[in-house]
């Protein structure tokens, strides 16, 4: 291996085991919810899976993060995938041996959840580290890093619709096992233990507790932090009420069933694949609040009005591909800011907390929109929903915190021109 390599190796083992992890997430998140359609029959039960699978996910980022800091990134991401691929693996396994209730399926569902964002978190935090090593700007590797996930939708989505029309669901499951073993060992042969922030030793100096008031009384001293999570906050309600119930429900119904519904989330990822290198390449020249405001406006409430809409399959494939084009920008914008702001000792249980506090209302998006669905039908959901999601969006506008999205000075800049964080 030439030193050039070398040095880009982390990068890409993170990289990779993104890209191949978030993958086999897709193929759950089609597969899942049409299993429990083809078991139940019922819109609410799906509503119910999407909850347990959300929930976990706001637990494990409150809670995991200190524990990520503590134990390590490299060794985090290592377990995270091996214990999320033996609970994948048993969905499968259990309906082909002694059967799998609902219940049981419930809980498999919230256990492979639970170390999910953990896992994330620590491939995230050791980013900075990895850029630097290979020489590429953090924006850019930013950008590559969410460029992995919306390539992941993008590959994952319509090929997981297909093999669910062709082979049923649970060999999809099987198959997101065997993924979680492909980035465990993509990280524990590329990314070196050597890889980690100067100042990680200090994330150990106090006990669990006071390790998460830290992360979170950082949070809470960040106006700019504070406003993004409170704004991911409520639109990741919103997105939850349509990734895991209202568009596999249309598209079940109305769109041709599994193969539609993986068309429609693959040209979201592969439109946020495009949207996510062009960011790499400009968004360091782009001014942030106006594309920030920009890129939300166009992802969020359109794909909601066109499946009101229910216009033929191509248009809503136009739709949803545009939608990701312009959300493929706003993941490495935030993701940028984050790392910015706050300390590398704190990455993990601030990321945590922040993951954690978008997250949170997710489980109840999926599960209200289930009940939704069974009393009202999805066409009033999804015109409700999309106008709310655009009012929410335009709110960076009015300033406030917002004003301070913006790149930090460089090294000798007055401070009026670009204020230091509060609590760094």
């Amino acid at each position: 291996m030439t030193p050039a390599t070398r040095r880009r190796a982390p990068l890409v083992g993170l990289l990779g085991a993104h890209v191949v992890s978030l993958t086999g997430n897709m193929l759950t998140l089609i597969a899942l919810p049409l299993y429990v359609l083809a078991e139940t029959g019922s819109a609410a039960a799906t509503g119910l899976t999407g909850a347990f699978a959300t929930a976990p996910v706001v637990l494990g980022g409150a809670f995991g993060g200190v524990l990520v800091d503590r134990i390590g990134y490299r060794r985090a991401s290592l377990l995270a995938d091996v214990v999320s691929g033996v609970t994948v693996a048993a969905v499968p396994l259990l309906h082909a041996t002694v059967g799998l209730p609902f219940p049981a399926l419930l809980g498999l569902v919230f256990v492979s959840g639970l170390l999910d964002t953990p896992g994330q978190t620590a491939r995230t935090a050791l980013l900075p580290e990895a850029a630097t090593a290979a020489g590429v700007p953090i924006e850019r590797a930013i950008g590559w890093f969410e460029a992995t996930e919306r390539g992941g939708r993008l590959i994952g989505a319509p090929v997981a619709g297909l093999l669910v029309g062709l082979l049923g669901a649970l060999p999809v499951l099987a198959v997101d096992a065997a993924t979680f073993a492909v980035s465990a060992l993509l990280v524990a042969v590329l990314v070196p233990r050597s890889l980690q922030p100067a100042a990680e030793p200090e994330a150990t100096s106090g006990g669990y507790w006071r390790d998460f008031a830290a992360g979170l009384r950082f949070l809470l001293r960040e106006p700019l932090l504070r406003a993004m999570v409170l704004l991911i906050l409520v639109t990741n309600l919103f997105d939850a009420t349509k990734s895991n119930v209202l568009l596999p429900v249309v598209a079940t119904r109305e769109l041709g069933g599994a193969g539609a519904f993986g068309l429609l989330v693959g040209a979201m990822g592969g439109g946020a694949l495009a949207g996510s290198l062009l960011f790499s390449a400009v968004g360091h020249r782009l001014p942030r609040r106006a594309t920030f405001v920009t890129a939300f406006a166009v992802a969020g409430a359109p794909p909601f009005w066109a499946l009101a809409a229910a216009p033929p399959l191509p248009v809503v494939l136009a739709v949803f591909a545009l939608a990701g084009f312009a959300a493929g920008a706003i993941n490495p914008l935030m993701g940028a800011v984050e790392l910015e702001r706050v300390p590398p000792q704190m990455r993990a249980r601030v990321f945590g907390v922040i993951g954690a506090g978008c997250w949170a209302a997710m489980p109840l998006g999926a599960f209200g929109a289930g009940v939704a669905a069974e009393r009202f039908g999805t066409t009033a959901p999804l015109l409700a929903i999309g106008t709310a999601y655009l009012l929410v969006v335009l709110t960076p506008l009015l300033g406030g915190p917002w004003r301070n999205l913006r790149r930090p000075a460089p090294a000798g800049q007055s401070a009026e021109r670009s204020p230091a964080p509060a609590g760094r």
